[in-house]
């Protein structure tokens, strides 16, 4: 089972000091975050991907790459990558490029985003969500996929005899989970195609999680991939922990009240008692956790919100010291002896090419025009330029 943490890349004031970081502070912040991740025996590093304020993270590859080249296990992932608003093609070259840098190191998450005015800002419609997630999703699997693309769709442009360069790492595309709050329908996109479905598991009750699951899980099976329980599934989650549970409430208060998402709402026990929110000790996260099993299976990935809210890096440092010492050992134990045999790890780039019979170099060599792309006596039309 694999363990770490994902950031939305909020740009928050801390309702403790009334200072809000600069763009400059935060993105070095998250640098540091990703590279204590590794140093403390985490194994995921995700990012979100934003358009609009108060949010840096525009161009996640960017930021995975520079982390990539300064550190050398950690798996990085994105934590939503905006299958709507993005051009499958872009998608496609962007994340293999990045998956031959980073070694392999590279999955993503796919979604629709919660943001309404980023479908505009990008030429979409907010109505077609779905269809556009399903559509661009499509196309994606086959520029990964298929050496030579001809595609017609209602959302693109065609594409006639479209190779997407770089080319997959060793002949592996980067695995995909789909990423849901609310939608069946990503999750049976999902279960089609038998990638990975993550439940942000953050802002909703226990059953709601629950239901999202066990209906991935059923249709993966209806689909021929193996059975319910072989399904991958990932959770997010929340959590601020000190070795005093007193300690820790009392210190993340004003920054749950003051949070944009959820402050000036519910009460913090009350959002704690009925969703996954874990406010306290590293036993009370661990038993939290642990408890998760217990309505979703036995599942491979487990991603923690530390960093939201305006919490200062400081502080955000010290819970990584936290769930990497006293937390995680403990987690990789349980879940460890309760998981049957059965039941799959985690899809790593190694373990993919391997159940793909070994890497193979999936390089395009192509003879053509340095400027037009075109091949060697092909036709020319003639162009007068005025």
């Amino acid at each position: 089972m694999q363990f770490g943490i994902f950031t939305v890349s909020d740009l928050t004031q801390d309702p403790t000091t009334g200072r809000t970081p600069t763009e400059r502070e935060r993105i070095k912040a998250v640098l540091a975050i990703a590279q204590k991740a590794e140093e403390v025996g985490l194994d995921v590093f995700a990012l979100g991907e934003h358009h609009n304020p108060p949010f840096f993270s525009s161009s996640p590859t960017t930021t995975l790459a520079h982390i990539a080249a300064r550190t050398s296990t950690l798996q990085l992932s994105t934590a939503t990558t905006l299958i709507t608003t993005n051009d499958p093609v872009k998608i496609a070259e962007d994340y293999a490029m990045l998956q031959h840098l980073a070694d392999g190191r590279v999955d993503l998450m796919m979604g629709r985003g919660n943001t309404g005015p980023v479908y505009p800002w990008f030429g979409q419609d907010i109505r077609n969500g779905i269809e556009l997630a399903v559509e661009n999703y499509a196309l994606l699997r086959r520029l990964w996929t298929e050496e030579v693309v001809d595609w017609q769709g209602k959302y693109r442009t065609p594409l006639q005899g479209f190779t997407s360069t770089p080319r997959p790492l060793d002949g592996v595309a980067p695995f995909v989970w789909h990423g849901s709050i609310r939608s069946p329908q990503i999750a049976e996109q999902a279960a089609y195609y038998g990638d990975g479905f993550f439940s942000n598991h953050i802002f909703w009750p226990p059953e709601h999680t629950q239901r999202m699951v066990e209906f991935y899980r059923r249709r993966y099976a209806h689909y021929g991939h193996g059975s319910a329980d072989q399904a991958i599934v990932g959770l997010g989650g929340q959590v601020f922990m000190r070795r005093n549970s007193q300690d820790a409430v009392r210190e993340f208060r004003p920054y749950f009240d003051n949070a944009p998402v959820y402050g000036h709402g519910p009460s913090l026990e009350e959002f704690s008692a009925e969703t996954p929110l874990t406010v306290g000790s590293p036993q009370q996260v661990i038993e939290r956790t642990l408890g998760f099993r217990d309505y979703v299976g036995d599942y491979q990935r487990q991603l923690f919100l530390i960093d939201h809210a305006g919490l200062p890096l400081k502080t955000v440092l010290e819970q990584l010291d936290l769930l990497g010492e006293e937390v995680v050992p403990v987690l990789r134990r349980e879940f460890a002896a309760l998981k049957p045999a059965h039941v799959p790890e985690a899809p790593t780039h190694a373990a993919r090419v391997a159940a793909a019979g070994g890497p193979t170099d999936s390089t395009v060599h192509a003879d053509g025009d340095s400027v037009t792309g075109r091949a060697p006596g092909e036709r020319r039309e003639e162009v007068e330029i005025r």
